[in-house]
């Protein structure tokens, strides 16, 4: 069964996504988004533990939210696009969640914003 966690940021109690899988095994988080179809309204993934990121074998773009052990928004990455798409590695963070390109904007996330996140069982 997959793992599955809804995630908010609390600032503005905007929901980011809540069908966003859990990559916390080597396999998953290996194969990540490579060769997925494209991801949908409300879904995503968290890749955890997970410090960078890189976008081989990607068939689109998406945007990259770096967060820290108290769930805290470190980095911010729009827009990475296939094949090319490369974060730089953060020593700070301890999870990466990727999710549909352009949705960082929409909702207005910040660096220090604090997400929740809710496990589904």
């Amino acid at each position: 069964m997959t793992k599955r966690v809804k995630i908010y940021d609390e600032r503005n109690n905007s929901l980011i996504g809540d069908k966003i899988r859990v990559a916390d095994t080597f396999l998953t988080r290996f194969k990540g988004l490579m060769l997925a179809d494209d991801l949908q309204e409300g879904e995503g993934l968290i890749i955890t533990p997970c410090n960078s990121i890189h976008m081989c074998f990607m068939k689109y773009a998406i945007d990259a939210v770096f967060i820290d052990a108290s769930n805290k928004i470190v980095a911010i990455y729009e827009n990475l696009r296939p094949w090319l798409g490369l974060s730089k590695i953060h020593s700070n963070v301890v999870s990466v969640i990727e999710v549909p390109s352009g949705l960082a904007k929409k909702l207005d996330l910040k660096i220090d914003d604090t997400l929740r996140l809710e496990y589904l069982q």
